[in-house]
């Protein structure tokens, strides 16, 4: 029945890959299975047979979906069924989207879709670059045109050696995990996060990755295609008339050359709507069927400017030099009441962003394919219309801002103090004021300025820059902290974040087939001089180091250990105990499965308190120790007082005053708060309490303290 049946076999990062097709799946263009491990993805991919009108790009959309039953899990919610992507899933998209939409034709406009459906997961071998390594063979023996191939592997850095497609155990000991796609001769992306390694060791990391890759994988899938690939279909090219470009190159490239010649984006926009106007007054009579190619000729030749100053001349629209970054400002404090803020402006780019601290609870939860099941350390990244001077209503987080977002979180996780140094949640949130190039990295330094200011003891300070590049044949050029214009004109935009000892996060974006390892060395050392630069002249000399101390407005967290078999001591019958300890000390207070108590709380005193109430609950009261307790029975022969939630004592009535007492209820009532001491302990455990010693000793500190 399914005479198509192929599998495809080779060994990859020493394990065995696996690649099915012919059997499933028989309408899409492209579409195979691929197993490693036990982690199953299956790919298809599809294309319209006719161009879609009205666009002047080429139409991708790429889609990993996260399917529960992979991991043996039913969603949770009232509808158990999987809804929105994930913020990985939208990631991982990303991530394939890249590095493959520059080697579809530029000129196409026939819709693709690229769908990466995760069918299985063996936790040792992660679906993510499975789903990168199908879509390649996908489209490679397809019918749609496309220079591929790629391929995508992971790598780790676990105790300083580099680890090819780490397995569980490895990931969770890796000081690196990064992401690289290549093909055949050049690097087409690179994705990191890292615990601050050094610009070598990650460049020998993105070069052993790109290396198994053309090794193992890029013969493997040409192989696949020589067999099975089908011919590639001809499609209507939407790229500019030559007549119709020297046209307009013609009428306006002295004016073009005039406006783009400035580092004010919006006096640039000023002096470009004319022109625009006056190519279509010209024009759209010359041209009546094409005239959204005249839009098209506009764009090719501010392109074609900027890249000849950059290229010929060394100039930049700017002014700049190839290695000088715009006017610089940093600044903590801004706001009120919040807990940290900081303002970070580069050129006309500027972010804003505010620091929040919680209690550990309010950590988010996550529920996916892998074993991260929560963080408490949250980047949340917006942007506005206002911020490119755009009118448009706000309608939630697209794909870029959760993009951005996870790249400053990543810069910033390996430098965020454990829970036990500092038993907080922490959530960021990241507004791009105004937009200019990289607001990103202008996010990172931001949230980098909040963290400080609110109190986090962060370990290093963290910096983010972004390097462009344009090329011409074997011809290329690097330039540091790329403007929009250079951006939308350019071939890449590598953004690096870290410390001055080394890398926290990459992301790199091309238009182009790949990088050369000269070039991505060159990235690297450019980025590390400007990040160096950023921190010490000016994100420093706004704040030299973290705040001493959290903000007044920021809640007091204090943390402690108890023994697993106390939890429920704590907790109580249904709840009781910690619920009293909540009301009385007005706190909030968490216990994990493994002891640790985090008590979160406005004022710092109540929540001493509470801990030091905790400690009466876990462990015997010492001999000699005073307690404020609480009357809770009263007897002939003395009252009972509550030291702690479920622990009481006796004062017998001998001991309530240093005078005879005929009555318990004259000096006590139930429910008064007494100063009680510790004078014994039974060997059933039973607590002798003092209100007559506690008095005593209370009052000779006194006399001590006046004549000391």
């Amino acid at each position: 029945m399914f005479e198509n049946y192929k599998v495809f076999k080779t060994m990859f990062a020493g394990r065995e890959l696996t690649v099915e097709t012919g059997k499933v799946c028989g309408l899409a263009n492209g579409s195979c299975w691929v197993r490693y491990g036990e982690t199953v993805v299956m790919v298809n991919v599809t294309a319209s047979a006719k161009p879609r009108d009205g666009v002047d790009f080429f139409p991708l959309s790429v889609d990993y979906e996260e399917k529960l039953y992979s991991v043996g899990k039913i969603p949770g919610g009232f509808l158990k069924r999987e809804g929105r992507p994930s913020e990985k899933a939208i990631l991982t998209s990303r991530v394939v989207d890249s590095p493959m939409r520059p080697l579809f034709p530029k000129d196409m406009r026939n819709d693709v879709a690229i769908t990466m459906t995760v069918l299985a997961v063996d936790p040792d071998c992660s679906p993510e670059i499975l789903g990168m390594i199908g879509a390649s063979i996908a489209v490679s023996i397809s019918d749609i045109p496309w220079n591929g191939p790629i391929g995508g592997i992971s790598v780790g850095l676990v105790d300083g050696e580099i680890v090819l497609m780490p397995d569980l155990e490895q990931r969770s000991r890796t000081d690196l995990t990064l992401t690289v796609a290549s093909s055949e001769h050049k690097v087409v992306m690179i994705e990191a996060g890292a615990n601050e390694v050094s610009d070598d060791v990650m460049f020998k990391a993105i070069m052993a990755g790109h290396e198994e890759i053309t090794k193992s994988l890029i013969p493997f899938i040409k192989d696949i295609q020589a067999q099975i690939g089908k011919p590639k279909f001809a499609f209507e090219s939407q790229d500019v008339d030559h007549d119709m470009f020297d046209a307009v190159s013609e009428f306006c490239i002295d004016r073009i050359r005039y406006a783009l010649d400035t580092d004010d984006k919006n006096i640039r926009e000023e002096r470009l709507k004319p022109i625009v106007d006056d190519v279509h007054a010209k024009f759209d009579e010359i041209y009546p069927e094409q005239t959204a190619m005249l839009d098209e000729c506009l764009y090719k030749l501010q392109k074609f400017v900027v890249r000849r100053w950059l290229l010929d001349d060394g100039k930049r629209v700017d002014g700049r030099k190839l290695d000088e970054i715009r006017p610089l400002a940093a600044e903590v404090g801004m706001l009120p009441r919040v807990h940290g803020s900081g303002l970070f402006t580069r050129g006309q780019t500027q972010v804003m962003t505010i620091c929040t601290l919680g209690p550990v609870s309010d950590s988010q939860k996550l529920e996916g394919l892998d074993e991260e099941d929560g963080k408490r350390y949250m980047h949340h990244y917006n942007f506005p219309s206002y911020s490119v001077g755009e009118t448009k209503a706000s309608r939630g987080p697209g794909r870029r801002e959760i993009g951005h977002g996870a790249l400053a979180e990543r810069a910033l996780v390996p430098v965020i103090p454990s829970v036990e140094e500092f038993p907080y949640a922490i959530r960021v949130v990241s507004a791009g004021l105004s937009s200019n190039g990289s607001t990103s990295q202008g996010s990172v330094c931001g949230s980098t300025l909040a963290l400080m200011d609110a109190g986090v003891p962060i370990k290093k300070p963290v910096a983010g820059i972004s390097c462009g590049l344009v090329t011409e044949g074997e011809r290329w050029m690097t330039m540091v902290d790329i403007q929009g214009v250079e951006d939308f004109f350019g071939d890449m935009d590598f953004k690096v974040a870290g410390s001055h000892e080394g890398i926290t996060a990459i992301q790199m974006d091309l238009k182009i087939d790949g990088l050369t390892p000269e070039i991505i060395k060159n990235a690297l050392e450019t980025t590390h001089k400007a990040r160096n630069y950023i921190l010490d002249e000016i994100m420093l000399k706004a704040i030299p180091e973290p705040r001493k101390e959290v903000g007044k407005y920021a809640p007091k967290m204090l943390s402690a250990k108890i023994p697993v078999d106390k939890i429920r001591d704590v907790i109580g019958t249904g709840g009781k105990v910690i619920q009293k300890l909540c009301a009385d000390f007005d706190v909030k207070i968490d216990i994990d499965e493994e002891g640790n108590v985090f008590i979160c709380g406005v004022d710092m005193e109540k929540a001493r308190a509470c801990v030091q109430v905790i400690d009466t609950i876990v462990n015997p009261p010492e001999i000699g120790a005073i307690y404020k307790g609480k009357v809770v029975r009263i007897m002939n022969f003395g009252a009972f007082v509550e030291i702690a939630p479920g622990k009481d004592g006796l004062v017998h009535i001998s001991r309530l005053e240093n005078r005879r007492v005929e009555k318990v209820e004259d000096v006590v009532s139930i429910g008064d708060e007494i100063i009680v001491k510790v004078i014994e302990i039974d060997q059933q455990g039973r607590i002798n309490l003092s209100r007559k010693d506690a008095l005593a000793d209370i009052e000779a500190k006194k006399r001590a303290a006046q004549n000391g």
